[in-house]
């Protein structure tokens, strides 16, 4: 099993990343702030606009498979530095052929779906149980007969109009969940390009996290992340890590949300509103986030598959093998993550 790692995470500007032997080594101002064992790593998030990072030590994390990833200060994914392709060739070709027939794809996307589906329910339905939130039974029973519905599925358009319709309702009930919502802060639903609000602000900068890992995970476990499958092709974009975060929004990072502000972790005044009336988080803000991040990826869970007790963060990369091996043609069927 793979050991899990943490990943390096960059927020300040007019840092340098260079190779120092064995470890990551980051200065700014002619002055070294940290050092870091590479063999501790398997990902670095570089999160500003002049944070820079040395060639020699981009080649040797491009061949020791540590992910790079070039993000804005608040969080939104620019690019990657990405190496040789882990993996055998057969596998990657399974997966071309796999992603051009779409009664082949459907069959994995739709379980995806499904399981993004009942993970967002089970959330709700916690939810209901701590603080006796009855309006939410509505939604909850909704939900229920939209996953039997994506369960049967074999047209892609009927999916993705399953999948949006559960969206609207799951993320309208989701901020009805915030114990300490500011009335004057008006949550309409999910808005994001750019958030509108502190709580999508939020939303959309741990999904930058999610994507990253979810990214890593599929190329770790030799598949192309950029071909996806309910996630069609587009340039710059990485449709199967996408497909794959899917099943992970809500138990990792929906439910910090609600954490962070409900615990009162982060308050309103931890966001800042630009001219464009957009809303993201200060700088201190987003350190914080990236702690209460890291620590949610340690939180153990029994797999729901394999019966072993594991890391969130390590599901991830498990469940990016079982999809591997349902491609490759080793197992009759795609097994998601189903979060109990």
């Amino acid at each position: 099993m793979k050991q899990h790692l943490n990943t390096l995470y960059v927020t300040r500007d007019d840092t340098w990343l260079s190779k120092d032997g064995e470890t990551v080594r980051v200065h700014s101002d002619g002055k070294c702030l940290l050092r870091v064992p590479l063999h501790n790593l398997e990902g670095i998030v570089a999160m500003g606009w002049n944070v820079l990072v040395s060639p020699q030590l981009m080649g040797y994390c491009a061949e020791q498979g540590i992910a790079i990833s070039f993000c804005t200060p608040h969080g939104n994914f620019l690019a990657s530095v990405q190496g040789k392709m882990n993996g055998n060739v057969l596998l990657r070709r399974e997966q071309y052929r796999v992603a051009d027939c779409e009664e082949k794809w459907m069959k994995i996307a739709s379980r995806m779906i499904v399981a993004k589906i009942s993970n967002c329910r089970i959330l709700l339905q916690r939810i209901r149980r701590t603080y006796g939130a009855d309006d939410l039974t509505p939604s909850i029973d909704f939900m229920a007969k939209m996953c039997l519905k994506a369960k049967s599925c074999t047209q892609s358009n009927i999916l993705r109009g399953v999948e949006g319709t559960c969206a609207e309702m799951y993320f309208s009930s989701l901020f009805k969940c915030l114990r300490v919502q500011d009335p004057q802060t008006i949550t309409i639903g999910r808005t994001r390009r750019p958030p509108m609000d502190p709580y999508n602000a939020l939303l959309s900068f741990l999904y930058t996290f999610l994507y990253h890992d979810t990214k890593s995970a599929l190329e770790t476990a030799g598949l192309d992340s950029a071909v996806g499958f309910l996630h069609r092709d587009r340039s710059g974009r990485f449709g199967l890590a996408l497909d794959l975060m899917e099943e992970f929004r809500a138990p990792m990072a929906d439910r910090l949300m609600l954490t962070l502000f409900n615990r009162k972790q982060l308050t309103l005044k931890d966001f800042e509103v630009e001219e464009s009336k957009a809303v993201f988080l200060k700088e201190e803000a987003r350190k914080k986030v990236i702690t209460a991040w890291q620590e949610k990826k340690k939180e153990e869970i029994l797999h729901p598959w394999l019966n072993e007790k594991m890391t969130l963060g390590m599901v991830v990369h498990m469940q990016a093998r079982l999809l591997a091996r349902a491609i490759r043609g080793d197992a009759e069927e795609y097994l998601p993550f189903l979060w109990r």
